[in-house]
């Protein structure tokens, strides 16, 4: 029997917004979240702009001893993690513990918590050495980033394949197909996947505006995000979650489970050219692209929607325009391309999960987000990239690509239940 994985259960923390229907709220509006940085204070970096999200754990539900315990980024996978499995109403208490899988990406792991225990130690950073017992009793844990898999796996009492997945800026993207691969070969029957990352700090705002790949857009930090724009000067920084529940397809529908999309294709690869740099011709993606095409099954006119990366830096903007040339041929100038990091910025490893959930919601609600702040397109870039408002579209097949540092190229493949009928075998 062909097992397939579905997409039953969405929870979301993003800029903006906690919850999916504030997040959906933001994207469908056209609103954006990007703002001078609240968390610590920014004055001395290049870029001074972020995407916050406004999160209180003890709000969100979390009891002090798990806010005590938890870096911020484990915060906000714990918190979606409770609002998917709601969401899709699956019994995980009568479901054999050794068949729930947990696939979790990350980036950066506990970076907040690591910075703040080592400012703490050092004074500051004034003593090389330091008196580890001063630090908190789970500073090892902020050490090891797959604690953030570990918190989901004991949220849901997962004794099945449980894994961190770490793949740079695609990591959110690659944890989601690593659950389906999971669902699709029977090691488990449901699967919470996603990513989250927490990187709004001085060491990671330092670490960018080393390479100058954040935007420098200070005074006017609502608008610092311009995917695909001519005057685009960089991407925005931000912080988020989004967790999932994946069931196989057959066993969702005989429990009459809300379906919002189908995983029918998913590949990466890498270009093994350059840790920051990219091809301008986009070839790694076009074939991620291509073979996730092969995998489901489908043409390259199939393809409604694609949510692009879209980081908004001209290298990358100019490289995956023309990987979607590459892969879909003359139909990339008929499909609507978009990129919400305009509005909930570059979350680094968990935006890759965040764009998931936009896209299985825009297949739920047949409307597509659009670029916010996009008014006057670079003419390498012309391809329909949905400016400012969003649009009613008919949509089956949705693509979703990711980039990375280290090369790392990712496409995925969502289809409204019942459109693909010849999928992965």
């Amino acid at each position: 029997m062909s097992r397939k994985a579905v997409i039953t259960g969405i929870g979301v923390v993003a800029p903006g917004g906690v919850g999916r229907e504030a997040f959906w709220d933001l994207l469908s509006a056209g609103r954006t979240a990007t703002r001078r940085i609240s968390l610590f204070e920014p004055s001395a970096f290049r870029s001074q702009v972020a995407a916050e999200a406004d999160f209180d754990p003890v709000a969100a539900g979390l009891a002090p001893r798990q806010v005590r315990r938890m870096d911020r980024a484990a915060q906000f996978a714990v918190v979606c993690t409770r609002e998917a499995v709601e969401d899709s109403g699956y019994d995980f208490a009568n479901t054999p513990p050794e068949r729930i899988g947990v696939s979790i990406g990350s980036a950066v792991g506990c970076t907040m918590g690591l910075e703040e225990e080592y400012v703490l130690l050092s004074d500051a950073g004034k003593h090389w050495l330091v008196d580890h017992t001063y630090g908190v009793p789970h500073l090892y844990g902020y050490m090891v980033p797959s604690t953030l898999a570990v918190e989901v796996a004991w949220e849901v009492g997962a004794e099945g394949p449980v894994a961190l997945i770490s793949t740079g800026c695609t990591s959110g993207l690659d944890s989601i197909g690593h659950g389906a691969q999971l669902i699709e070969e029977g090691t488990a029957d449901v699967v919470l996947a996603g990513a989250t990352d927490a990187p709004l700090s001085p060491i990671t705002s330092a670490c960018f505006d080393a390479i100058k790949a954040t935007s420098p857009s200070n005074d006017d930090p609502e608008h610092a995000s311009r995917p695909f724009d001519q005057n685009r000067d960089g991407f925005v920084l931000a912080e988020g979650s989004a967790v999932l529940v994946l069931e196989e397809k057959e066993a969702a529908e005989a429990r009459g489970a809300r379906i919002y999309g189908e995983l029918v294709g998913f590949a990466s690869r890498s270009n093994a050219f350059h840790m920051t740099g990219l091809k301008a011709n986009g070839r790694e993606m076009a074939e991620a692209i291509q073979v996730a095409l092969d995998q489901a099954r489908l043409a390259p006119t199939a393809v409604d929607y694609i949510n692009a990366h879209g980081s908004g830096t001209k290298q990358n903007d100019r490289h995956e325009t023309a990987a979607f040339k590459r892969s879909l041929g003359e139909h990339a100038y008929d499909v609507p391309v978009s990129s919400i990091k305009s509005m909930v910025g570059h979350s680094l490893g968990a935006i890759g999960s965040i764009e998931v959930a936009a896209c299985a919601l825009a297949l739920d609600r047949q409307v597509v987000p659009p670029t916010a702040n996009l008014h006057t397109s670079d003419p390498e870039c012309d391809l329909d990239y949905v400016p400012v408002t969003a649009r009613e579209h008919r949509m089956d097949v949705v693509l979703s690509v990711g980039s990375g540092f280290g090369g790392f190229q990712s496409a995925m493949l969502l289809a409204r239940p019942g459109v693909v009928r010849n999928g992965r075998s």
